[in-house]
């Protein structure tokens, strides 16, 4: 993992995930995403309290109700960005019974699946989606409409929005379950596999928050309108009509630290055993993990720097995630003395327990600029190959720290719909550090951006023609996993131009078009 300087485009970064990124981009958003996410169930028990009905007696319940919690809002915006997140306390609303969707993809060259799973009276059964609904795993498509209106009268605005039912989500009524078991965020990669969308029985989740688009508004004040297109309406039985709120954008000057004036705390890091582990190493049969690598993504070229050395490099993205029964878990114990760990990873059985240890390599300390945390080594590797598929660059990136970026495929048996360690600044520790743990737990993956010179490809010198970057997942078979007929991916580009303009061209990878 890499923390890039404060000018770096959202393409340049680690995540692909935009939230993510906006939020490494700036503190303060991401400040106000957590702090969204605390503040709707307040948000929401308005709702309740305005006697909005969960659900109807008399009538089969809809399975999702647009509501409005409040008439009126005040949009802040922090520093000098020209847009705002339209966070309008407006949510879509489960009944009764939860409103649940598992979509996936059989292949790359296959469309996606989506299903409807309902539970009522004590039934489960599932409902097939029209062929076609979706195009990824972000959000149902053209869910919303929204129309913003100044206060001359002109409509500034009139889109179409989607909708991800694992927005930030709150309980509108006390009856409600305390919690909800359902992921917290839908998958921004394009080669995401399979997804579990959920707004848990009485609750309602976010329709337009900072997932959503930002919109460039001046401070004032405007009319906006909410509705659910008629599509959606009749495939989710949820009742015509729009919300109308009233909003007004005031612009800060963003403090130190942020809007609240400090900080955002960092969390606590997983922690790992007591202790290196004692006894005879062993490596029981059973659940383990199993490393798959996606291919590219994102794919670019980085031009000279002027008055800097003269080269081109090839970037993109990269991600190896874990679809196998078990999570990948590998601590690590300081030598002491020195800026290395040795590595352990465990395994368990399928009811969770740790039931053996295998030495696994080590970690090593990075002081670098934008690293300066443990990297575990040998956990993937990135090589450029010539047409006919032979190496010719290999990238220098060969340690890495583990964190679940990414949601993958939510949809396998094991998979870890919230897991803990998705926070980059303490997945790996500090120069501190005595041991520390690293964790890529099942159905999610670790996103890498090859940027900076060394991690990505230099092409400089290489002629005009087709390519293919090759990812490798566990390229010594030091990490112990179900397969390893699955590590690799390749894929294709297509170089052109001359040196300091050099092109690429990425076809697309099956069904997907992710350049």
């Amino acid at each position: 993992m890499v923390v890039v300087p404060p000018h770096a485009t959202c393409s340049q970064r680690r995540t692909i995930s935009w939230v993510r990124c906006a939020g490494l981009i700036d503190g303060e958003l991401m400040i106000r995403k957590n702090r969204s996410r605390v503040a709707v169930a307040a948000a929401v028990a308005a709702v309740a309290a305005a006697g909005m009905p969960v659900a109807s007696a008399a009538a089969p319940a809809p399975a999702l109700t647009l509501v409005a919690a409040s008439p009126s809002v005040t949009l802040d915006r922090w520093g000098k960005d020209p847009a705002v997140f339209l966070n309008l306390g407006t949510y879509l609303t489960a009944g009764k019974t939860p409103f649940e969707v598992r979509a996936t993809r059989k292949s790359y060259a296959d469309p996606i699946v989506a299903k409807q799973i309902i539970r009522q009276g004590g039934r489960t059964t599932e409902r097939v989606l029209p062929k076609g609904l979706l195009k990824d795993f972000s959000g149902f498509p053209d869910f919303l409409h929204l129309t913003i209106t100044d206060n001359t009268g002109k409509k500034v605005v009139d889109r179409k929005d989607a909708f991800c039912p694992n927005s930030p989500a709150g309980r509108v009524s006390p009856s409600a379950p305390a919690t909800s078991s359902y992921p917290e965020d839908c998958p921004a990669n394009p080669f995401a596999r399979g997804t579990v969308w959920g707004i848990q029985a009485g609750w309602g989740a976010n329709a337009l928050t900072y997932n959503s688009r930002p919109v460039v508004l001046a401070d004032g004040t405007y009319t906006i309108k909410v509705s659910v297109t008629a599509k959606y309406r009749s495939l989710f039985r949820i009742p015509a009509g729009e919300k109308t709120v009233n909003a007004t954008v005031v612009t800060h000057q963003a403090p130190p630290g942020g809007p609240m004036g400090r900080k955002r705390p960092l969390g606590t890091a997983l922690k790992p055993n007591a202790a290196p582990p004692a006894g005879r190493a062993s490596v029981p049969k059973g659940p383990k993990p199993d490393l798959r690598p996606l291919p590219a993504w994102g794919i670019g070229i980085a031009r000279p720097v002027p008055g800097g050395p003269q080269r081109d490099y090839l970037q993109f993205s990269a991600n190896v995630w874990n679809g196998g029964t078990s999570p990948l878990v590998v601590d690590g114990f300081r030598r002491p003395g020195k800026d290395l760990m040795d590595a352990y990873q465990y395994f368990y059985d399928a009811k969770g327990k740790q039931v053996g240890y295998a030495p696994t390599g080590g970690m090593e300390w990075d002081p670098r600029d934008g690293h300066q945390h443990w990297h575990f080594k040998d956990f993937a590797s990135y090589r450029l190959l010539n047409g006919g598929q032979k190496e010719i660059v290999r990238s220098q990136k060969e340690a890495f720290c583990l964190a679940d970026t990414d949601a993958i495929d939510y949809t396998l048996a094991n998979a870890n719909w919230k897991p803990y360690n998705t926070n980059l600044r303490t997945a790996c520790g500090d120069h501190g550090a005595l041991s520390v743990r690293e964790v890529l737990d099942v159905g999610s993956g670790d996103t890498y951006m090859q940027y900076l010179p060394g991690q990505s490809f230099d092409i400089t010198d290489l002629p005009n023609g087709t390519y293919y970057i090759q990812v490798i997942a566990n390229p010594v078979h030091k990490l112990y996993e179900t397969n390893t007929k699955n590590n690799v991916s390749l894929r294709k580009v297509i170089l052109g131009g001359h040196a300091g303009a050099r092109t690429v061209k990425v076809p697309p990878y099956q069904l997907i078009d992710a350049p």
